[in-house]
């Protein structure tokens, strides 16, 4: 199955309209209509529709790593720190993983771009 890619709101929509652009499925949080939800919600969401969640929130890297120890599956977590990256190189490098990963590739699994 193909690699979706589901943003929360510490992400601009910019990036989440280039990967639209370049034809990656992605959404966001505001898409969803899910601003505000908690990052456990918004992890919960993100499995529940086979994507995969990007976020600068390093909070995601703490709850993915709590999960996979309680034995809780997640469909993936991509991580970057805001200022580590352009909007621009950002939006290549989650196209690249999302031509090069199935979901089953992501699952459990943390990425850092």
């Amino acid at each position: 199955m193909p690699l979706k890619i589901y943003t929360n709101e510490s992400v601009s929509v910019a990036i989440v309209a280039g990967l639209k652009r370049r034809g990656i499925d992605a959404f966001s949080a505001r898409d969803s209509g899910n601003l505000g939800l908690s990052d456990q919600e918004q992890l919960t969401y993100a499995h529940d529709q086979n994507a995969v969640i990007f976020s600068h929130d390093d909070d995601f890297l703490r709850l993915a790593h709590l999960w996979a120890k309680q034995g809780r599956p997640h469909s993936g977590v991509i991580y970057v720190h805001q200022e580590k990256i352009g909007l621009g190189e950002c939006v290549r490098r989650l196209e690249e993983i999302a031509l090069l990963f199935d979901r089953e590739d992501f699952l459990n699994h943390i990425e850092f771009l």
